[in-house]
């Protein structure tokens, strides 16, 4: 009988928030059980907001300590040697994972071929679950236990994203600065940018009474909840993208689509209402052309 689960996801909150459809199946499968969820620290605040989820976890302080928990069961959704070993060690009898990075200790695995792009990150990670029965009709990656929010400061405006992780993605600040002023100038629509600069890069676009710096100013709760009230988010692949996806505001993103593991077919916007801009070069998409994405958006 399972009684107790481990769901492992350490990496960033983007692709953690991909994982809430094989959470929630999981959840569906055995609604008796008890669902732990193990994250890094920076993404744990986040993760309670997932409905299905009963507790989560600080990896770091459970890693060496998981026999006291007695799961039955356990999906290491993001493969690393660290957590193979530890839920082999912890004695865990079902261990659910992808076949690489020490995964002889799993007992259920599939192969990974993530990075060749043929799929969805989230029909991956429930082809994962799927290893054992799982299954949820609900594909959604919903938050549905942020907390309330009651400042209607950022309803009805635009969201700008204009960070990345990955140098490849990087549409460049110009091009985001000069979105934003066409958007407050020609739209009169306030312009909100958000994001954590950790590159040193900071300004984008000075304020003024239409545009709003919000870098490094919120938590990823936060975030989530100033995003809902948005009316949408321009962003290249990001964690911002996910997370405005989650909560029902619709993007426009913009990607690369030359480099199989990075396209949209994997990393897109998950959900309905979402527009992707794809090319090969992202220095082939103008300005203008997602100025008038934006604006097509908005009269509908």
């Amino acid at each position: 009988m399972i009684k107790n689960i481990l769901a492992i996801r350490t990496d960033r909150f983007g692709e953690f928030l991909l994982n809430i459809p094989a959470l929630r199946a999981l959840k569906e499968t055995y609604p008796n059980a008890r669902l732990f969820l193990a994250v890094n620290r920076m993404v744990s605040e986040l993760a309670g907001a997932v409905e299905c989820v009963d507790e989560v976890l600080i990896w770091d302080q459970i890693k060496n300590n998981l026999r006291k928990y007695r799961f039955d069961l356990c999906v290491v959704l993001n493969p690393t040697k660290e957590a193979h070993w530890a839920v082999f060690w912890a004695g865990i009898p079902a261990r659910v994972g992808y076949n690489r990075k020490g995964g002889i200790l799993l007992t259920h695995k599939i192969g990974d071929n993530k990075d060749l792009g043929l799929k969805h990150e989230v029909e991956s990670n429930l082809e994962l679950v799927g290893l054992i029965g799982v299954r949820t009709n609900d594909k959604s990656i919903s938050l549905r236990k942020l907390p309330p929010y009651n400042d209607p400061t950022y309803a009805g405006s635009i969201a700008i994203h204009p960070y990345t992780s990955d140098a490849l993605k990087q549409w460049g600040f110009a091009r985001f600065q000069q979105l934003a002023m066409k958007i407050s100038d020609e739209l009169g629509l306030r312009v909100v940018i958000i994001g954590r600069d950790e590159g040193g890069v900071k300004g984008v676009v000075k304020e003024n009474q239409k545009i709003k710096d919000l870098v490094n100013k919120t938590s990823l709760v936060e975030l989530a909840q100033i995003l809902k009230q948005c009316k949408l988010l321009v962003t290249g692949d990001s964690g911002p993208m996910h997370l405005a996806a989650a909560v029902g505001t619709q993007v426009v993103a913009l990607f690369r689509n030359d480099l199989p593991g990075k396209t949209a077919r994997r990393w897109g916007p998950w959900g309905k209402g979402h527009t992707v801009i794809e090319k090969s070069r992202l220095n082939d998409i103008s300005v203008g052309e997602v100025f008038n994405t934006i604006k097509g958006k908005i009269k509908r």
